[in-house]
């Protein structure tokens, strides 16, 4: 009798806990034969519209992290990870038809680039006999569990969290396997690229960074221990997470949720775990609450595909007066508009990989409402940029803060100067990423285009000069 085999492509789950393509795998093959493919037009593409690099080197720095430490935790099961470069509809499929393998086993993706590369897939195994098996593994919840078919979600995250949050159970995770049968075959299992191979110097660490981000499951465990057990941060989350400065105002789980490092089923009950041991609050509630905004982002990217890439987002309206301006956009990307709440957020972007939940709103509402800048060059930017990019978190959000999406608000708009004295009262994060301010009193340093000539000669500054004029003046928003 022949040995059935799979094949499991890693896809944006590049971790062992709580993944059913593997869990399903070794309840139906005799062997199985994991694979990642980095995707040539993802690490050496551009953006759609307005041609960034597609994968910036921090978030290919973390990839390339967290598939050396899947290789790793595979060989201590006793199996490899096959790595190769390419387009994953075509490598798959000589591996399939090499190997003679009986099934592929993935994640499904629901965003179109995904879907086109998996469409393919499935259309050439047909010709050799095999099939895509898909699995789930982004979402906190099932879709199957929910109270109303995808096509019915509500397009409002507070009635969406009103008709889960209490209804629905969040599934256990599935366990790590212990032992994944070997391959029989002469498959070279392949180096894994560098940074150098797509491209990229290498990364240079920033003393200023929240953390110093490490791809990999390994290290997303150890993060999830250390803000829940070790430290307790857990239980003033909801105080701190708007925070600016240092590791601990809020986890930092996105780039390893977004990357499938972590699952976020692991989280919940991890977290539900914490709370029946040391308590529950209203910060633990908040964690579970981030989880569920992450669902209804993945939720409105199935529901409406494309639209949420559309310069009229969801709602299908287009906004008025948005134009794709690049002499607005350069300063806005380069940290060098002026407006030194703006500036330090995009110059920690540039230099990290990383931003605030806090200054990703305020650096888009700026963008959008103060510079008349089309939403999508944000976006596109951003999809660059982040280590922590997840497709639909991003866009739906950048949908949320231009008036396309999902918004009850009609005209969610930041005052910057407002904002920035709120959250950074004594300047210290301005200070921080923009150095040329660092003289400036707290009263000042969110202003600096309204020193008087001798208030300039006093802290050492020369607006336009050690730093720019600002684009957008601040008295717009006193």
């Amino acid at each position: 009798m022949s040995l059935r085999r799979a094949i499991v492509w890693f896809r944006q789950d590049l971790r062992l806990h709580d993944n059913e393509a593997i869990t399903n795998a070794l309840k139906m093959a005799d062997e199985v034969l994991p694979v990642y493919v980095f995707d040539e037009r993802i690490f050496r593409g551009r953006t759609r519209c307005f041609d960034f690099p597609k994968t910036g080197k921090f978030r290919a720095k973390f990839i390339i992290e967290a598939v050396e430490d899947l290789r790793e935790q595979l060989r201590s099961c006793g199996s490899e990870l096959v790595v190769r470069v390419g387009k994953p509809e075509e490598v798959i499929f000589e591996l399939a038809r090499e190997c003679r393998s009986n099934w592929v086993f993935c994640n499904r993706e629901r965003t179109a680039e995904e879907v086109a590369v998996q469409n393919t897939l499935e259309k050439k195994l047909w010709t050799i006999g095999q099939e895509v098996l898909y699995t789930r593994g982004k979402m906190l919840y099932y879709t199957a569990d929910l109270p109303f078919p995808v096509t019915h979600s509500p397009d409002v995250f507070t009635q969406f969290r009103k008709e889960v949050e209490r209804i629905v159970p969040v599934r256990e995770p599935l366990p790590s396997p212990k032992q994944i049968p070997h391959f029989s075959s002469d498959i070279v299992p392949g180096l894994i690229p560098t940074l150098q191979d797509f491209g990229h110097d290498e990364v240079v660490p920033d003393s200023r960074s929240v953390i110093q981000f490490q791809g990999g499951e390994t290290a997303a465990l150890d993060r999830l221990h250390y803000y829940l057990w070790e430290t307790d941060h857990i239980k003033e989350y909801k105080e701190t997470r708007n925070g600016l400065v240092g590791g601990d105002y809020s986890t930092k789980f996105s780039a390893w949720l977004a990357q499938g490092c972590l699952s976020p089923k692991k989280i919940y009950h991890e977290l539900k775990k914490y709370e029946a041991e040391r308590g529950a609050n209203k910060s633990t509630y908040w964690l579970f609450f981030e989880l569920l905004w992450r669902d209804f982002f993945r939720l409105m990217g199935k529901k409406y595909g494309e639209k949420i890439f559309l310069k009229g987002g969801t709602k299908r309206e287009e906004p008025s007066g948005l134009r794709d301006n690049w002499q607005n956009m350069r300063p806005w990307l380069e940290g060098e508009t002026g407006v030194p709440f703006i500036d330090a957020n995009m110059r920690e972007l540039n230099l990290t990989g990383f931003m605030s939940n806090r200054g990703r709103q305020n650096v888009a509402s700026f963008l959008v409402k103060d510079l008349f800048v089309n939403w999508q060059m944000g976006a596109e930017y951003f999809e660059s940029m982040l280590i922590d990019y997840d497709v639909t978190s991003n866009w739906g959000n950048w949908n949320y803060i231009a008036g396309v999406g999902s918004d009850p608000r009609e005209d969610r708009y930041f005052n910057i100067v407002k904002q920035a004295r709120r959250y950074d009262p004594k300047g210290d994060y301005v200070k921080l990423w923009v150095p040329e301010l660092a003289e400036l009193p707290a009263d000042m340093v969110h202003i600096p285009d309204q020193l008087k000539f001798v208030e300039q000669e006093e802290h050492h500054v020369e607006i336009g000069k050690d730093y720019p004029q600002a684009i957008v003046e601040t008295r717009k928003w006193n």
